[in-house]
């Protein structure tokens, strides 16, 4: 199996959770559920009537010092007014706990305040991806003004750790259903992706400190209130990354280009997208498509993985032609 993905079995990791759970204080002695698997392992925890999310992260991916840096960008967010997931200290007043593996080894776990809220769904109106764009325009405003505290450090996500053969998330390759008679195509587009982003550059004003993830999985809508979670693949990127991954996966469905609408629509109620940022959007939807087709390829038993279906694959490289043929959006159906 793939360094990319937890090697551990659910009951390894539950072991884990509640090894965990004894560096916190008596009142957090609780149930412990798993609630689902990805780049981590996310544990329900109920102790004294409330709930709480507890996170064990993987090996090989985080080190300690970036998930603290994590911590310190939500503390700042949530001075801000923005309401995003809080840690608890263990009995030490620590943050981030490293628990010791049979083998030597060791993993980070950090334990969250549960936060309340909905998950819209497109299913419901394709105007979540304005509340989308809205609060994504709100971190970046932040980012580009918050001054890092000393020793601040996170994942990049360029095009080289994004969709080369040393990306994060593995071989775009390894993806199942890839046929390798369209290898070309892709590997096409990733020239002339970097050959667009290489012009387009890493200035300040469009490229930052970004959530990386903020699709509608990763939002929750309470009491007309929107709450962003889950910033563990935050790190530094262009801002616009943020557009692409709002649509991770379901770049082909036949409403994507009304949701990257929507997006921009909510972005633009709050912060403007200039002409240079709104041209290199398709390249970015692209590049991202491609990243998560490694994904896919190293996390293939993730349940996210398999829900995709057989056709999948041969979407991505559809998209992967659009983009190369004319400039139309490369998603759709």
């Amino acid at each position: 199996m793939s360094e990319q993905y937890d090697t551990l079995s659910n009951q390894q990791l539950t072991m884990l959770a509640q090894q965990a759970l004894q560096c916190y204080p008596t009142a957090l002695q609780g149930e412990l559920r798993l609630l689902c698997r990805s780049e981590n392992a996310t544990f329900l925890l109920l102790a004294g009537g409330k709930r709480y999310a507890l996170r064990l992260h993987r090996g090989n991916y985080h080190a300690k010092a970036d998930i603290i840096s994590e911590l310190q960008w939500l503390d700042a967010l949530r001075e801000t007014g923005i309401m995003v997931p809080e840690a608890v200290p263990d009995l030490q007043g620590e943050p981030v706990l490293t628990l010791a593996l049979p083998d030597g080894g060791v993993r980070y776990a950090v334990l969250f305040h549960w936060i309340d809220g909905e998950m819209p769904t497109t299913d419901v109106d394709p105007k979540a991806f304005r509340q989308l764009g809205n609060i994504t325009a709100r971190l970046h405003q932040h980012s580009k003004t918050w001054h890092k505290p000393a020793g601040f450090q996170r994942i990049i996500w360029d095009h080289h750790t994004m969709v080369s053969a040393q990306s994060h998330w593995g071989r775009w390759q390894d993806a199942p259903n890839l046929k390798i008679a369209d290898h070309a195509v892709v590997e096409e587009a990733i020239a002339r992706i970097g050959h667009e982003l290489a012009d387009f550059g890493k200035n300040s004003d469009r490229y930052g400190l970004i959530h990386a993830d903020l699709r509608l999985t990763n939002l929750l809508l309470h009491k007309g209130e929107t709450r962003v979670i889950d910033f563990d693949d935050c790190g530094f990127s262009w801002y616009m990354h943020d557009l692409a991954a709002a649509i991770s996966f379901v770049e082909h469905h036949p409403r994507a280009e009304e949701w990257v609408e929507n997006w921009i629509h909510g972005y633009e109620q709050v912060a403007h997208i200039s002409d240079q940022e709104m041209a290199i959007v398709p390249t970015l939807l692209i590049q991202r498509r491609i990243q998560l087709t490694a994904w896919v390829g190293s996390h293939a038993e993730t349940e996210m993985a398999l829900s995709l279906g057989p056709q999948w694959a041969d979407h991505s490289v559809r998209l992967a032609r659009r983009y190369l043929e004319n400039s139309m959006l490369p998603v759709g159906a």
